[in-house]
């Protein structure tokens, strides 16, 4: 039959209900595009007049917005299918009909599918935009950490429901059932994966939220902070070892592979055992760092004679930051099998000395009557311990020692600047002879000359 024929065959109802269809699809899309736009201008309406309505009128016009885009390319999909299918309906005689048909059906299951997933796409983010940003209007901190992950949450579950519910309904040949049911496996493994990940940085931010570091007594917080970020990072380890895993697990081949190679695995471990053991002996020496806590995230430490902070710690190194700004890269079994000096291990307060080498001569009782007066009047003293002492005599000045106390060794360390800078300024100009010097006397010898002796 030519396409004249073809067309004559129409009855004038079928044209009419196709007719219908389209328009009502027309309709429902201007009727959208319409809704949108009002609730828009409400929304700044509402952002204009005040806080307190705005948040339901920019929560309603959102997802519309976001919504009707897929919503009337979904319309036009099944008025399209339904349009051609009633057309089709009335060329029974034409031989190709069957196949068009069924092509028609099958585009229209891949289309609905496609405009499902992308609608759901949307509507996830606008949920997931909505709550947050909405806990920055709101007052309790857990609010900063559920919202937000509920709104991931959503993001990525809404379009896993499009693509179980649609794929299954496709009507496809077997072999790519099998592979749509593949892909959506690896899609499911993959979104469960992202949300244990999502969870555990989420638990991390809230434990981290509660104990700060940039305060003076900061103990209890870096302990916490150095477990958290070293379970962290052992979660997400196994979070992508097990993800991967699983999806290696799901294609067939894969998985009789792996029965075939575990026949050998016992010689396999053995050998990588042997290989590998300094590696796994520096994954165990991090697993003992964050249970034991010998060092802990900003403890002052000194290492190799060098003075600093930890900055980072892992699973094989930890990164110090020292005084000059350089960083020390050391591995993590250095601190389990070689001594270290901790200067914050239980406390942050710490005593630092203070040496004079001066002369025999020198004043004690002013000389310490002045130490206590400069150390009493520093701010960075902690008015704990402040000792001055006599601790050793040598052949030709006495050494003096000067005890302080501070609340953490930055502190400790200006102090000590401080005094030392400050007594020696006191001892040049009030008593300058209590500085150590070289004493010499002349005598004559047998002969008359002078002689030095020192």
């Amino acid at each position: 039959m030519n396409p004249a024929e073809q067309i004559a065959l129409l009855h004038w109802t079928s044209v009419l209900y196709a007719a219908c269809a389209l328009t009502a699809a027309a309709v429902i899309h201007f009727a959208l595009a319409r809704f949108t736009s009002r609730q828009r201008r409400l929304a700044e309406n509402a952002a204009v007049e005040g806080v307190a309505r705005s948040k339901a009128r920019l929560w309603i016009a959102h997802v519309p917005a976001k919504a009707s885009a897929p919503l009337a390319l979904l319309v036009w999909i099944l008025a399209l299918h339904f349009a051609l299918s009633v057309l089709l309906g009335d060329m029974k005689q034409w031989s190709e009909a069957p196949h068009v048909v069924a092509a028609l059906d099958w585009l229209r299951g891949a289309a609905v599918l496609l405009a499902v997933f992308w609608l759901l796409v949307r509507i996830g983010r606008a949920i997931d935009a909505y709550l947050t940003a909405l806990p920055t209007r709101t007052r309790p901190k857990a609010d900063d950490i559920i919202l937000p992950l509920v709104g991931k949450y959503v993001r990525v579950i809404l379009p896993m429901i499009a693509v179980l519910l649609g794929a299954s309904a496709l009507e496809v040949s077997p072999q790519t059932r099998a592979l749509l049911r593949d892909a959506t496996s690896l899609l499911i493994i993959g979104a469960v994966a992202f949300m244990l990940l999502q969870t555990v940085d989420a638990m991390q931010t809230f434990l981290l939220s509660r104990y700060r570091l940039d305060v003076s007594d900061n103990y209890r917080a870096r302990a916490v902070h150095t477990q958290v970020r070293m379970l962290r990072r052992v979660a997400v380890v196994l979070i992508a070892v097990l993800a991967f895993a699983s999806m290696l697990m799901v294609f067939d081949s894969v998985r009789r592979f792996g029965t075939t190679i575990l026949a050998s695995a016992g010689v396999a471990g053995i050998v990588i055992g042997f290989a590998a053991q300094r590696s796994i002996a520096t994954l165990l020496a991090g697993f003992q760092i964050a249970l034991t806590q010998p060092i802990r995230i900003d403890d002052v430490v000194i290492v190799e004679n060098e003075w600093g902070r930890i900055e980072e710690i892992t699973l094989t190194y930890v990164v110090v930051n020292l005084w000059d700004l350089r960083r020390l890269v050391v591995p993590i079994t250095y601190f389990i099998e070689k001594p270290f000096q901790n200067w914050t291990r239980t406390s942050s307060q710490i005593l630092g000395t203070v040496f004079f080498y001066l002369d025999y001569r020198v004043p004690l009782t002013a000389l310490r009557a002045e130490y206590e007066r400069v150390v009493a009047s520093s701010a960075l003293w902690d008015k704990q311990v402040c000792v001055l002492q006599v601790t050793d005599t040598k052949e030709s000045c006495i050494e003096v020692r000067g005890l302080v106390s501070a609340t953490d060794a930055a502190r400790a360390f200006d102090l000590r600047c401080e005094v030392r800078e400050r007594l020696l300024s006191w001892l040049t100009a009030h008593y300058p002879y209590a500085l150590p010097g070289t004493r010499v006397r002349f005598s004559p010898d047998s002969e008359g000359a002078d002689v030095v002796l020192t």
